[in-house]
C-alpha cells in the first residue's frame, strides 16, 4: 500500500483523484487546527532561546536529520551552545529523556541517538517537544539556540525560524494527504512562516537553497575502526538501508566503485532483530549511520562484518549566510 501511494502521489491519476475528496477534508482540518493555535484556543509555549524548527511539508523523510546535525556543527563552530529536541520516533516511552552515548536506542529513537553521538550536543526527547525543551533548559541553562528535529506542524511549540526541507520529489502532485504527499498546502504554507527552503536532492523542483551529499571515503566498524572504501572494491558486498530512500544510499555506494551483490531496502526506522541478518553470514554488510545505531547494539553479529558508511552533507554557503542573518537579532551578541 505504501508503494502504491508513493506512486500515486507523483501525478494526479485515478487513485489520487479518488482520494481527493478526503484531501479536501484534511485541508479544512489543517487550517482549523492552525487557526485554533493562532487565536489561543490551543496552548502554545514560547521559550527564551531562539527555536529553529527543521521539518518538511511532505510525508516521509527528506533529509531533516543530516541538516539538524549540520546546523549543530555550524553553531558549535561559531562558539554557540546549541541543543536539540525531538519527539524520538519509535521510542518506547513518552516522558522527557536526555539522550546520552549509552542510552538504549529503544529509549531514545535512532535519529536522536545519531545526532547526539555525531555532534556531542545535548539532545532531549519527549512526546511533547515543549516538554523536551523545558528539560533541556533545566539541565543546560546556557543553551544559546535550540534546533527542533521535525515539528513544522507541532504548533504547541512556538518557533523563531522555520526551515522546510525537500528532496527531489518536491511537492509531488501538489495535493494534500491522502491524495498527495502534502501535510499542509504549499506554497500557502511558505507564506505563513517558512523562512528558509533547503533542497537535499540533486534536482530541486522549485526555488530554494541547495546542498551537497555524498558518502565518506571510509566505513566505520562497530569497534570504531575506519576502513577505506577502496579496500572493499571488487568484493561481493551486501548493502541494507532502513531509511526513507534506500535506493539513494545504494546508488551512492555504487558511485564509490563498490559492487553490491545484494541490497536490502527496509522500512524507515526498521527495528532489527538478532537473527535477521543470518542469511548474510560470512559477508561484509554496509549500512547507513542511522541503521548502525541499532545494528551495532545487537547482542551478536557473529560471522558478520557490519560497516556503517557516513554521509557527508553540506548546505550551500548562502544558506548559512541567510540563516545567520535571521538568527543574529535573536542572539546578542552573536560570536564571530
Amino acid at each position: 500500500m505504501k508503494q502504491l501511494l508513493l506512486k500515486a502521489w507523483r501525478t494526479r491519476g485515478a487513485l489520487a483523484c479518488l482520494l481527493w475528496p478526503v484531501a479536501l477534508v484534511h485541508g479544512l482540518l489543517v487550517r482549523l487546527r492552525r487557526a485554533l493555535y493562532q487565536h489561543g484556543f490551543f496552548a502554545s509555549e514560547r521559550f527564551k532561546p531562539p527555536v529553529i524548527v527543521v521539518g518538511n511539508v511532505v510525508a516521509g523523510g527528506a533529509g531533516k536529520t543530516p541538516l539538524v546535525m549540520a546546523l549543530v556543527r555550524h553553531f558549535q563552530a561559531q562558539g554557540l551552545q546549541p541543543g536539540v529536541v525531538s519527539r524520538g520516533y519509535g521510542r518506547a516511552d513518552r516522558d522527557s529523556l536526555e539522550v546520552k552515548a549509552d542510552t538504549p536506542v529503544q529509549a531514545s529513537g535512532d535519529e536522536p541517538a545519531l545526532i547526539q553521538r555525531s555532534t556531542g550536543a545535548p539532545v532531549f526527547v519527549a512526546a511533547r517537544r515543549a516538554d523536551a525543551l523545558r528539560a533541556l533548559l533545566a539541565a543546560y541553562p546556557a543553551t544559546d539556540v535550540v534546533v527542533c528535529d521535525d515539528g513544522l506542524q507541532h504548533y504547541a511549540l512556538q518557533r523563531d525560524i522555520e526551515i522546510a526541507v525537500f528532496d527531489d520529489r518536491g511537492v509531488g502532485n501538489g495535493w494534500l494527504l491522502p491524495a498527495g504527499p502534502l501535510r499542509e498546502p504549499w506554497p500557502a504554507r511558505q507564506r505563513l512562516g517558512i523562512d528558509l527552503v533547503l533542497h537535499t536532492g540533486q534536482q530541486p523542483a522549485f526555488d530554494g537553497f541547495t546542498s551537497s551529499r555524498q558518502l565518506a571515503t571510509h566505513a566505520v566498524a562497530a569497534d570504531g575502526r575506519h576502513i577505506a572504501l577502496t579496500e572493499l572494491r571488487g568484493q561481493p558486498l551486501v548493502a541494507l538501508a532502513g531509511i526513507a530512500s534506500p535506493e539513494a544510499f545504494f546508488s551512492m555506494l555504487r558511485a564509490r566503485g563498490l559492487t553490491l551483490e545484494k541490497t536490502l531496502a527496509l522500512p524507515d526506522h526498521h527495528d532489527f532483530k538478532p537473527d535477521e541478518l543470518s542469511a548474510c553470514a560470512g559477508r561484509t554488510v554496509l549500512c547507513t549511520e542511522k541503521d548502525a545505531i541499532k545494528l551495532f547494539a545487537l547482542p551478536t553479529l557473529a560471522g558478520l562484518e557490519v560497516l556503517a558508511v557516513p554521509l557527508e552533507f553540506s548546505p550551500e554557503p548562502a544558506f548559512f549566510t541567510a540563516l545567520d542573518a535571521l538568527l543574529a537579532p535573536l542572539i546578542s551578541p552573536l560570536p564571530s
